[in-house]
């Protein structure tokens, strides 16, 4: 039987104990203190040989690892991770959650591992500050929260970065995407027009831009800004990475997407790739769209193409002042392609919907639909929420211009919060 976590920092301490003060073993020196001792301390034990090998790997996990996590870290079909407090442990795997059968012996047994594992990176997160980020050297992106923030106990996500990333190929042949509509988007990037890509939360939106820039022509010069580095174009000659920062534990040091989309127009780029946007850098992002980049890429949070362009004009006004009508008619000017993405229930990934956003006329956003999914009611989508006064104009391949439909709730306090 594993040791519980009061037994096992007595294991980490008498382990510790044999270290230089100061330094840090490698992996293979530390398996090899943590072997030795646990066989001194089990010798002439009933224990076999892999009950040992289990609380040396046991104790090694918890010494340079996610403790109990680290296997689940370490199964490469398992895409998320979330623990919603210390007795409940989930994981995803082929876009389907389930319910593990681990848990941790205490909250303060949980708090320890995220502490522990955060000031490894140079974060900080304890009660004062209870909610924090990072990202591991695998860029799978970790987010904690603590109490008081968390009043069940400390919560926990890890979102994989499995290092995967499916071709256009790949995601006709999984039927994400219709091969006529693939060729459609390649094509779009080849003519080097604005594209956006919208959907929930893991609907696939990064995989999606990744099989996109794979369009890109090679000559051109492309600078990808991201919160947390994911998109993978190495295969691009003239490629720079941007990657943003949060504060370090004295307070300072942040870098915002504001700061680098600012300066990757100064590293002269053809085309600039937001990972995602989500606050004041959306007013950067379409100014660097509207100033000398045609091609440029982004994703965004959103529950239908209509809801997307309406938030984005949120965004913008939030960051930049401007009155509700000109931001919408400066996101109208921006962007030439939208692209929206989701998740069905089954876990299976597709777009829903391409639309060209061919302008802004009478307080309504001007969209051509290329094309619809039949697994997903675009139209129902266009209309959810509370109805707004802001309307989408849309016309279909193959029809004429539809009735003006309402559009999501634009309740601009509300959105805000």
């Amino acid at each position: 039987m594993l040791p519980g976590y009061k037994e096992k920092q007595n294991w980490i301490r008498r382990i510790a104990s044999h270290l230089e003060p100061g330094s840090e073993p490698k992996d293979d020196e530390l398996k090899r203190m943590i072997a030795a001792e646990v066989s001194a301390q089990t010798q002439g034990s009933s224990m076999t040989v892999a009950e040992k090998t289990r609380l040396i790997r046991h104790l090694f996990d918890a010494m340079r690892g996610l403790d109990i996590l680290q296997p689940l870290l370490d199964e490469p079909d398992i895409t998320e991770i979330m623990v919603n407090n210390p007795g409940q442990i989930y994981v995803e795997r082929a876009g389907k959650l389930e319910m593990t059968d681990l848990a941790f012996d205490s909250a303060a047994h949980m708090t320890h591992v995220i502490s522990r594992f955060f000031g490894r990176a140079n974060k900080l997160v304890h009660e004062r500050s209870p909610i924090a980020d990072m990202r591991l050297d695998d860029g799978s992106r970790v987010h904690a929260i603590l109490p008081p923030a968390a009043p069940n106990g400390p919560v926990l996500s890890i979102r994989r970065f499995t290092g995967i990333h499916p071709s256009m190929e790949a995601l006709v042949g999984n039927k994400t995407i219709p091969k006529s509509e693939a060729d459609f988007l390649a094509q779009a990037v080849r003519d080097r027009k604005n594209i956006f890509i919208s959907g929930g939360t893991a609907s696939g939106k990064t995989t999606f831009l990744n099989a996109l820039a794979a369009f890109i022509p090679r000559h051109e010069r492309i600078v990808t800004v991201e919160d947390a580095a994911e998109l993978e174009l190495t295969g691009k000659h003239n490629l720079v990475r941007l990657e943003a920062r949060t504060a370090s534990i004295d307070g300072g040091g942040t870098i915002t997407l504001s700061n680098l989309i600012h300066s990757s127009l100064r590293l002269r780029p053809d085309r600039v790739i937001v990972g995602e946007v989500r606050g004041a850098e959306a007013y950067d992002m379409i100014q660097a769209m509207q100033t000398g980049h045609p091609g440029s890429m982004s994703t965004g949070h959103g529950n239908s193409t209509g809801e997307m362009l309406n938030r984005l004009a949120l965004l913008l006004m939030t960051a930049s002042q401007l009155p509700w009508e000109a931001c919408r008619r400066m996101v109208a000017s921006s962007i030439d392609l939208m692209i929206h993405l989701v998740r069905l229930p089954d876990g299976r990934r597709l777009v829903a919907e391409i639309s060209s956003v061919t302008g802004f006329q009478e307080g309504s956003f001007q969209l051509h639909r290329h094309y619809s999914s039949k697994l997903v009611d675009t139209d129902r989508s266009q209309k959810a929420g509370d109805q707004a006064s802001a309307q989408t104009e849309i016309k279909r391949d193959g029809a004429g211009p539809s009735k003006s439909r309402p559009r999501p709730a634009v309740h601009l306090a509300r959105l805000r919060n």
